[in-house]
Order: structure tokens, then sequence, then C-alpha cells
């Protein structure tokens, strides 16, 4: 019996260590942004006896069970790189910088992040934050597929270009304007513009430049030129003013298309009996589709050729192309596409998205980053860096966005603070020393009748 009231005491000093270095690890954690706290529990281990008269003491164990789930308190702070998550769900995150996918990926709630010397968000831990990138188009496509994030980079976007892909405006062109004889109208659908606005061999009633955006990021001003060539009806070219910026083979003078515009009685557009041609496929269509192709000159650089729709306005109605007896203007004008110049800083909205902010005013939206949740967040195993992995029993990460699929909400300009309660942590350390000192008598006293029986 004193062997095994020996053992028992022995557990205890094992048991009460382990948990007097939980205790030290929360307090010294009572600071570390996003750190959740680590609690102690206890168990017994019993012995077996098949006799009623007597004891066979066993001991005690201890377990740990950290608290994953539970939420800290939000700290506001200045930077706007700073992240705190309200609700459920983790920041997806890679040890580095590296790109490389085949990298484990480790969540974390400790939003700290600050931009490195290559541009990465990494925070204090050294841990660079991954999102879901824009893709050629302009969209963000938010999959649950952790192998499609990648590391945020804002350097890289230094000097970005986005290409123009629309335009659209609202033009009057006067109806009593005389008829202009001089230029050259060919007939039916497969009417190709003459090109005489373009050359200037032929004066248009109208002109108005729209700046244009290539894929490196270069501007180029077309002119919309028009002219009257019969009732209710205008003659109009798209051209470079600079024809060295296209291929001058294909497009001569700069001229990148043009067509016929027809109008309704009423000064509104006549969309189905109006016309376009892109000249560099050669192919004439029916409006409203106003898709214009077409090709840079190549000698400098390699630019992604020309491919911009052109907004003519609504068949019968006011909001595009209108023939008033006004004088011709341009009413109002809008392009997308940019030269986004050096980035100044960046912007973190409520759902994930990440916005670079840049020296010349613009502003684009580069990367969303999804709060990760889990089935089981609590059988997540904890990894260095205040970071968590994925085990059998925490189930399977699914990427998420903004209060989607149980998951919170990001808060830009904040930290979430440590769950460690100091003043129940010192209470606990009192507890668990005590019970220490109270095991070391187990073993002094078991010691002690060791002795005597040794004396017999």
């Amino acid at each position: 019996m004193a062997f095994a009231a020996l053992a028992a005491g022995v557990s205890g000093l094992q048991a009460f260590t382990d948990g007097v270095g939980v205790i030290a690890d929360n307090i010294t954690n009572v600071n570390t942004i996003g750190y959740k706290e680590t609690r102690s529990t206890f168990s017994t281990l019993v012995t077996e006896t098949s006799s009623s008269s007597s004891y066979s003491p066993g001991g005690v164990r201890s377990t740990t069970q950290t608290l994953v789930s539970r939420q800290g308190l939000l700290q506001p702070t200045t930077s706007p790189t700073d992240l705190a998550i309200d609700g459920a769900g983790f920041f997806a995150v890679r040890l580095g910088d590296s790109e490389d996918t085949g990298a484990e990926t480790l969540f974390t709630r400790a939003g700290s992040f600050t931009e490195n010397s290559e541009g990465f968000l990494q925070n204090t831990a050294g841990l660079t934050l991954l999102g879901f990138p824009v893709d050629p188009t302009g969209n963000i496509t938010t999959t649950t597929n952790l192998d499609d994030l990648v590391p945020i980079n804002i350097n890289n976007l230094n000097a970005f270009g986005q290409a123009t892909s629309e335009i659209g405006v609202r033009v009057n062109l006067q109806a009593s304007v005389p008829v202009n004889a001089a230029y050259t109208l060919g007939g039916g659908p497969a009417f190709v513009p003459s090109g005489e606005l373009a050359a200037g061999t032929v004066q248009a009633d109208f002109e108005t430049n729209v700046q244009v955006f290539d894929s490196l990021g270069g501007a180029h001003t077309v002119v919309l030129a028009a002219t009257r060539t019969g009732p209710n009806q205008f003659a109009y070219e798209y051209y470079f003013d600079d024809p060295n910026q296209l291929d001058t083979a294909i497009h001569t003078d700069g001229l990148i298309g043009g067509g016929v515009l027809n109008f309704n009685t009423d000064g509104t557009i006549d969309l189905p009996n109006s016309t376009f041609n892109d000249i560099l496929t050669g192919a004439p269509v029916s409006l409203p589709d106003g898709n214009l192709t077409f090709q840079y000159n190549s000698t400098d650089s390699i630019r992604a050729d020309g491919n911009i729709n052109f907004d003519f306005g609504t068949d019968g109605q006011a909001d595009g192309f209108t023939q008033f007896d006004q004088p011709s203007t341009l009413i109002s004008s809008v392009a997308d596409g940019a030269a986004f110049d050096s980035v100044n800083g960046v912007s973190i909205g409520s759902n994930g998205d990440v916005t670079a902010l840049f020296r010349n005013g613009l502003s684009l939206t580069v990367f969303r980053i999804p709060l990760v949740t889990f089935p089981n967040p609590e059988g997540l195993t904890r990894r260095q860096g205040n970071a968590f992995g994925i085990s059998d029993i925490s189930g399977e990460a699914v990427p998420q966005t903004e209060q989607q699929g149980g998951a919170g909400a990001i808060t830009s300009n904040a930290l979430e603070n440590s769950t460690v309660d100091l003043a129940n942590e010192f209470a606990q350390l009192i507890t668990v020393q005590r019970a220490f000192s109270a095991s070391t008598r187990i073993i002094t006293t078991s010691d002690e009748i060791l002795q005597e029986l040794t004396n017999i």
C-alpha cells in the first residue's frame, strides 16, 4: 500500500507540474495578440481491486485543452492592416513568403499584419497572409479550395496598369447641320468607314476625345468624329490621334472602327438600323454590339491587342447618342482602365477585400481575405507562432466569405486581445502550487511508512 501511495504522489507531482506549465504559458502570453487560453483538467487513475475491504490508490493525470473558439476583446489600432475577427473563423497563413502551394497552410487569429520589405503582409510571427487574387477579368472568385489561396503581395502592383474594356458616351449630334456630301458613304450593312475623318480630308461636324489605357498602363487618346450624311443619319469614325501608336499596316491614319448611326424622328437612336465595323476584323455588325478590337504598334513594347466595348445607348432612349436640334456636344463620358502608378497604402473592408490605394488617387481591389472555418475548431493542433494546424478531429478547412457558412466578419484597424484572465490564472497558480505541495507530503509520508517497515 505504501508503494502505491508513493506512486500516486509521484503522479500528482507530474500532473501539477504540467498544470503550472500551462498557467505559466497563459500568463506569459497575456499580451499576445489572438492568443487562446489553455486550461489543465485533471482526472483520476483508478486501479481496480477484487476486494471491497482494501483500497489501491491510482493517482491523477492531467490533460490540456485550448479554448480555440473563445472570442477575445477587440482593441482599436491605427494601422489599416491590423485585422481582427469578430465571430468564428481564422486567417489562412503560410510561414515565410514562399508562393509554393506545397507549403503547409496554417491558421491564426493573430492579425497584426504589416508589409515587409518585399511587399508581403506578415504578422509578428513571420506568417504571411493568404487570399484570393483578382483574376484577369478584374473579378475575385472565391472557392473552397485552400490551394487557390496565394500570399498577398502589395509591391507587385507598383506601376500596375488595367486596360480599358468599356466606354460609354452621351453625345448630341445637331439635327440641322447640312448634309456633308464630301464624305464617301457606302451602302448596305457591310458599310466600311472611308477613313476620311481620320485622315482629315473631310471636316467633321463633331469631334471629342476619349482617353483609353493599354495593358501596360499606357494612356492613349481615341477621337470620336461624326458628320451628317443624310436625314436622321450620321457617319462616325473612331481613330487614334497618334496613328503611330497602332500597327499602321492595319490601321491607316489610326482608324480603328466606324459606322452609321440612324435616329428616330423623336431624336433617339435607332440601334437596329445603325451599323458598326471593326477595322481589325473587317466584320460589320448591327448595334448595340459595339465591341472594337485594334492592334498596337509592337516596335517599342508588346501590348495586348485592344478590346473595348462601346456603349451607344439604349434603342429608342436618350441615354446615349441623340439627334436633337441643339449644338453638337459631349454630354458625358465614362471609361474604365487606368495606370495606377505606385502603391501608397491599402485598405481592407469587412468582407475581406484588400484595396490598393495608389499615389495618383486611384484605388483597385486586388485580393479578398477569406475566413477559414472548421467543423470542430477545438480539435485544431497548436503550432509555433500562435497558429493552428489541421488535425483528424478538427475536420476540413473551408474558406468562407464574411458572415457566410458560420464565419464572422473582419474588422480592420483592430486586434483581438488574448483571452487570458490574469486574476484567474494567479488564483489557479496558488491552487495548483498547494496541490503540488500536498503531493510532496504524500511522498514524504509514504517514505516514513516504508522506513518504519524496514525497521521492524
